[in-house]
Formats: C-alpha cells, structure tokens, sequence
C-alpha cells in the first residue's frame, strides 16, 4: 500500500529478464522435453559435425562422393555386382539378355575387324579387288541383318517363356545393341562363356 508505483511496474520486468537469462536452471525442475537416447543424442552431434561449412567444403564433398559413386559404378561394370549397376544395366530380366547374346556367336559382333579389312582392300588400286571389297561389304550388311532379325525373334521368344509377368520392354534392343559389341569391349563384362546356357 504505502510501496511506490515506480517499483511495482518495474519487478514484473526484473522477474522476466531472470526467467529469460541463461541462469542456470533448478535440478529440481522439469525441462520440458524427454532426453533423448544416446544413439540420437550421437547422430544429431554426427549431423552437425559433418554439415559443411562452406559453399568450397559442400561442392568438394559433392565431387568426392560423385568420384566414389563412379568407381563403384566402374566395378560394377566389370564384375557384374547388380547393386552398382547403371539403370540401363539393372535387373534380371537385362541379366538374361546379357547372358543370352553372350552364350552365343553373333556375325555383328565382327563387323569392326571385318570393316578394316574391307577398308583396306578397297584403298588397293586394282579394280577386281575393290569389286571384292564392294561385294565383302554387301555380304557383311545383309548376314548382319539376317543375323540380328533371327537372334530378335529368338531372343524375344525365350524372354516371354522365362519372365512372361515382368515387364520385357526395351530387353530385346538392349541385347542386339549389345550384340554388335566385339565381346571383349561389352560392359558389363560378360559372365558366361560361348555355348553355355543362361
């Protein structure tokens, strides 16, 4: 009663800035929040830990992580790891398609060192030979496309026996694609040998 007003107005304000300040807090009272577990105590100073601290550090991490992915993606590659893999590569149903041309012997498969040849005999100034070289390419094209006609049909026949409820799209190219590879350049490696059957 007999207190001045000046003080009264002002103890409100002093009791907040006490609450608010970084004072340390009663053990007795309760925080507001259950303790997290150690495991996510751990991860959450991990997270901080391993934030970048720059836009430098960032693209950095970035360019490593994109090297690893590569590497294991180049593994992949020549050892047939499924996990690795390309998107294009991925699945059993490309895996069969692979194995198939792999097992077999495909006239596309020597059109390179066959083209070299051609190319060679076609530079000799002697007219009977380039007719040779002229009538080689013909030959060459036309049992290319018998070739890979008759391996699409047989290919596309066996992938609809084997997976007749998985999608099969795309499988068939995928494997002539792969067919007109010499053997030793096909990535993924192959994994079965000539006449062994996927």
């Amino acid at each position: 009663m007999f207190r001045s007003r000046a003080k009264e107005e002002k103890a409100p304000a002093d009791q907040a800035q006490v609450t608010g300040s970084s004072q340390p807090r009663d053990p007795q009272a309760r925080k507001g929040r259950p303790t997290p577990k150690r495991s996510e105590a751990q991860s959450q100073r991990r997270s901080v830990a391993s934030t970048p601290v720059s836009r430098k550090d960032s693209a950095k991490r970035q360019r490593e992580d994109r090297r690893q992915a590569l590497e294991r993606q180049r593994r992949a590659l020549a050892g047939g790891d499924e996990r690795y893999l390309p998107a294009r590569d991925k699945g059993p149903v490309r895996k069969f398609a692979r194995d198939w041309v792999d097992s077999r012997i495909n006239v596309a498969e020597f059109f390179l060192p066959l083209a070299i040849v051609i190319l060679i005999l076609s530079v000799v100034r002697v007219p009977s030979i380039q007719n040779i070289a002229l009538l080689l390419w013909l030959i060459v094209i036309v049992l290319i496309v018998i070739d890979s006609a008759f391996s699409g049909y047989r290919l596309r026949k066996r992938l609809a026996e084997k997976f007749p409820d998985v999608s099969r799209r795309g499988a068939v190219a995928y494997g002539l694609m792969r067919s007109l590879q010499m053997r030793r350049l096909r990535l993924p490696k192959p994994q079965v040998k000539r006449g062994e059957r996927p």
